[in-house]
């Protein structure tokens, strides 16, 4: 059965995006069949990878109007796609008692792939909480700056809320460290600080700052179809196996 992971910061701007679309052609690339999810009303996973003109997305999901739609993008990499249209579905959701919805569109194709990534918005409203009652896990990705670990706290009361009153099966899967540039000594001090806090939580890898990762978006690319000797493709290829050895490990 395919692993559910929620790429989850509700600080805008650290590169969860750029991590789901990256790590889920990193994963393909090593063999895993990987389905990206959208449920980002901003649907710039969406946009970054050319697909914005869609007939269905999740939020007709969300509605009952048909399943989840399967997007192919690359070999073994899946997306199912967002649209602007997904900014009113939490007040549509609301009081409803599908409200959690997504779990029950996800869980039929666990046993199609083996990794399922869903981009969440930058926020802790209902459609982040569904991406969390869906998943497994929960990675998060930190900027290498001062603020990093700032409003943490919130996010990790609503892992653990979401855990018992909702998804039993929820856990932080792992924290990691975005943006970073080793010349720079406020990076290395927040990275120390933060393997402080997270201890064995936080991966190995770090996502060095990268131009070619930022421009990605407007070709409609990944990172590896882009310029797959950059320091992003490297970096992003090391976090797949860092996750698929920990998955091998149940851990």
């Amino acid at each position: 059965m395919g692993k559910i992971i929620s790429i989850s910061n509700h600080k805008g701007g650290v590169g969860k995006t750029t991590t789901a679309i990256n790590l889920g052609a990193g994963l393909s690339r090593l063999g895993k069949k990987v389905l990206l999810v959208d449920i980002d009303p901003q649907a710039n996973l969406t946009q970054s990878l050319g697909k914005t003109e869609q007939g269905r997305t999740i939020y007709g999901a969300l509605r009952g109007d048909y399943d989840l739609p399967e997007i192919k993008i690359a070999k073994n990499l899946y997306l199912t796609p967002s649209s602007l249209d997904l900014t009113g579905a939490e007040v549509e959701l609301e009081g409803k008692a599908g409200r959690y919805k997504l779990k029950r569109l996800i869980d039929p194709l666990r046993g199609s792939y083996d990794f399922i990534l869903i981009d969440t918005p930058p926020s802790l409203g209902l459609l982040t909480i569904n991406a969390l009652t869906a998943s497994q896990e929960i990675i998060i990705p930190l900027q290498a700056q001062y603020l990093a670990l700032q409003g943490l706290t919130k996010l990790i009361e609503i892992i653990e809320k979401v855990n018992k009153r909702l998804n039993k099966d929820l856990k932080l899967g792992g924290v990691f460290i975005t943006q970073y540039d080793s010349r720079k000594i406020l990076n290395r001090d927040v990275d120390k600080a933060i393997r402080e806090h997270f201890k064995d939580m936080v991966f190995k890898t770090k996502i060095r700052d990268n131009i070619a990762l930022a421009e990605t978006p407007s070709k409609g690319v990944d990172i590896f179809t882009y310029q797959k000797s950059s320091h992003g493709a490297q970096d992003y290829l090391a976090l797949s196996k860092e996750i698929i050895k920990k998955a091998k490990q149940g851990v």
